[in-house]
């Protein structure tokens, strides 16, 4: 009989404890709170209830799930709310893909002032799409787009990149017109790259000059500043990475490839293949090898130091909304979209917010993915009825989504 194959909590229930005691007070409470959670996730801990069916009497055991946005097993209900909220977002134009990356450098004091450098990701990539979109240069119109952070690689390695997409075109400077970009060219990587590089090292500055970067260990000679000026000198001259994807095939297939990305962690455990020995091996595509797949192996401690690297800041926000899609103007500035592209107005049962708050969990997730809970598994004819309530044994986890 082949083993089951291995999960991300699995590693964590089997190596967990001894890397709690081997990392003392350099782990944060928040990433013992990530431990435990996927630990006791869909487990008696968080209790449950017991599941009947009405028909053949089949009887199951349904364990809670602990919601944490770090764990691969709870995104594919947030990941299909997060797409049945956009479709009726969703214009009859090119959609691009556009991936803004900061050097290594930066990489390493993003690592030890994780929300302040994000932060500053967030408003540098936001700026600078803004600003050349609205050049006439380049396109002369205001822009609608949303902006995804990952903090990952393939091989659980720190970098910090956001992942944009963005309407192929946008609302003229008076609102009367639909301006469209060149096909398949949304715009200049090169002119992006260069904006983008002198907006994040300026408020990059701004945030050393006001105290709000912390160093230690490797970069605490960043502290002073002619050390940290000497630090960032190179970087004004390198070529910072901006690149876009080529154009979607049409707007739904925009929501399809963009959902595995939004709700995504830093390793599924469909990638995980074997976690014995105190080492935990897993899939990755060595991108420089033509996307080849390879299996690393790490030991058990630095596996679960890499994943942890990618806990994000409470309440960190990692989906964001600009120009004509900020929540601020949405709702009017789409609607003139649409008008302009000569779209049907948004059916008002579909628009974001319209469904009804009290679905419970069974009925939202039939709903968004079209897959029933209450089903008996066994006869196929018979619904599931709860007949007992298992009481949680763990306190409920903060809120991290």
């Amino acid at each position: 009989m082949d083993r089951p194959k291995p999960e991300l909590a699995d590693i964590f229930r089997r190596y967990g404890e001894a890397y709690r005691q081997k990392s003392g007070a350099s782990l944060s409470t928040a990433q013992r709170r990530v431990m435990t959670a996927i630990e006791v996730c869909r487990t008696a801990a968080l209790g449950g209830h017991v599941e009947v069916c009405d028909r053949c009497g089949h009887q199951r055991v349904w364990y809670n799930s602990c919601s944490d946005r770090h764990c691969p097993k709870c995104q594919s209900l947030a990941r299909a709310e997060w797409i049945e909220n956009r479709q009726s977002e969703l214009l009859h134009v090119p959609y691009f893909h556009v991936v803004f990356t900061v050097p290594e450098e930066i990489a390493d004091i993003a690592l030890q002032n994780k929300r302040t450098v994000y932060d500053i990701l967030f408003r540098s990539t936001a700026q600078t799409l803004t600003t050349i979109a609205a050049d006439p240069q380049h396109l002369g119109a205001e822009i609608g787009f949303f902006a995804v952070l990952h903090s990952w690689g393939q091989t659980l390695l720190f970098h910090p990149h956001l992942h944009c997409v963005v309407p192929g075109g946008g609302l003229s400077p008076d609102g009367k017109t639909w301006i469209s970009c060149r096909p398949r060219f949304f715009l200049s990587v090169d002119v992006l790259s260069c904006l983008f590089r002198r907006l994040f090292l300026k408020y990059l500055q701004q945030a050393f000059d006001s105290g709000q970067l912390q160093f230690f260990g490797s970069l605490e000679k960043l502290r002073d500043p002619h050390e940290f000026s000497f630090y960032l000198a190179p970087l004004k001259q390198s070529k910072w990475v901006v690149y876009a994807k080529p154009p979607f095939g049409g707007p739904q297939q925009v929501l399809n490839y963009v959902g595995r990305y939004t709700h995504r962690v830093a390793i599924s455990n469909n990638r995980l293949v074997d976690i014995e020995n105190n080492h935990v091996s897993f899939y990755w595509k060595d991108y420089r090898d033509n996307g080849q797949q390879k299996t690393m192996t790490l030991s058990a401690v630095e596996f679960i130091r890499r994943f942890l690297i990618h806990i994000l800041p409470d309440g960190f926000q990692r989906i964001r909304y600009y120009g004509f899609l900020s929540n601020r103007h949405r709702e009017e500035k789409l609607a003139l979209c649409r008008q302009l592209l000569g779209m049907p107005d948004v059916d008002p049962e579909i628009a974001p917010g319209s469904q009804p708050s009290d679905y419970d969990f069974d009925e939202l997730y039939e709903k968004l993915t079209g897959s029933s809970l209450r089903q008996c598994p066994i006869c196929r004819q018979g619904r599931m009825v709860v007949v007992e309530i298992l009481a949680q044994a763990v306190p409920a986890f903060m809120d991290t989504s």
